[in-house]
């Protein structure tokens, strides 16, 4: 069984839904039972998720174990992103300036706007005949 872990914190961006679980490890991150590597394919997006990491210089010092549902891959990695965050600061309450200035803490509150009755998309009208 695994070690019981040091803290367990949640991040949301758009849809997603992020549950950070931090160990004292060596710098392994798993996504709902997946590598890294795997779960997220995109360099930006695994660059997304360790921003908070490196901002500490804590790479290789914490093992996270991550569940994700809801939105897409880059709202997942967003939300894991802000899930790190949010556990450095209960491991460390000293390393909150350097994310808060990073804006690693601040909740990314943009969402897709909803569609108007009359249009194609939120904003995109339908093509204008005139005749």
């Amino acid at each position: 069984m695994a070690t019981k872990p040091l803290t367990q914190t949640t991040g949301r961006r758009k849809e997603a839904v992020a549950r950070a679980r931090l160990r004292s490890g060596t710098g392994v991150v798993t996504v709902n039972g997946r590598t890294f590597e795997d779960y997220f394919p995109m360099a930006t997006q695994r660059m997304v998720v360790v921003e908070a990491l490196r901002v500490t210089n804590a790479e290789t010092t914490y093992d996270i174990d991550a569940t994700m549902h809801g939105g897409g891959v880059n709202g997942q990695a967003g939300a894991l992103r802000m899930a790190i965050a949010r556990s450095l600061i209960e491991l460390d309450e000293e390393l909150r300036p350097v994310l808060k200035k990073a804006g690693l803490l601040t909740r990314d509150s943009r969402r897709k706007e909803s569609k108007k009755y009359g249009l194609k998309k939120a904003r995109k009208a339908p093509q204008f005949t005139k005749r």
